[in-house]
């Protein structure tokens, strides 16, 4: 691992929890016109889940049982999967500048892609399912390094 955080966002790093979630999930794109029943059925799930509504689709994040369940309710969509989710756990201001480049850059260095998702206090990244516990294995030697510098 070549890429080291910039000295302001090491603190960062240096306190941050990895949650790695024990479901594997889908990421699911649906038709616009199908936000309303889209919404409708979300109200139920547990997390981990997640939705965005943008002006072209209805995307959803959400467990294979979850998905599943919910996919006789949907005539056209596309699905992509399985993934794990990934949690820092920790709060991150949002001025914070460059913490999701320093993550992406150490699993880019070993090949490996990510889906962000970020909320109002945390940044969650899916990663393919078997390539998981390497990345999980990455991003703890990132907190490990950020805490001897």
């Amino acid at each position: 691992m070549r890429h080291i955080p910039p000295e302001e966002l090491m603190p960062i790093f240096a306190s941050m929890k990895l949650k790695l979630h024990p479901r594997d999930h889908m990421i699911v794109s649906l038709p616009l016109d199908e936000k309303v029943k889209a919404l409708d059925l979300y109200k139920s799930l547990e997390p981990f889940n997640s939705i965005t509504v943008d002006s072209e689709e209805v995307s959803l994040v959400l467990s294979v049982d979850d998905w599943e369940n919910m996919r006789p309710n949907f005539y056209e969509y596309l699905v992509e999967g399985p993934y794990r989710v990934i949690t820092f756990d920790i709060v991150l201001d949002l001025s914070l500048v460059g913490f999701l480049s320093v993550v992406s850059a150490v699993l880019a260095e070993a090949g490996i892609s990510i889906y962000t998702i970020s909320t109002y206090l945390r940044d969650h990244i899916l990663i393919k399912s078997k390539e998981a516990a390497e990345a999980m294995r990455l991003l703890e030697k990132l907190i490990r390094r950020s805490n001897t510098n």
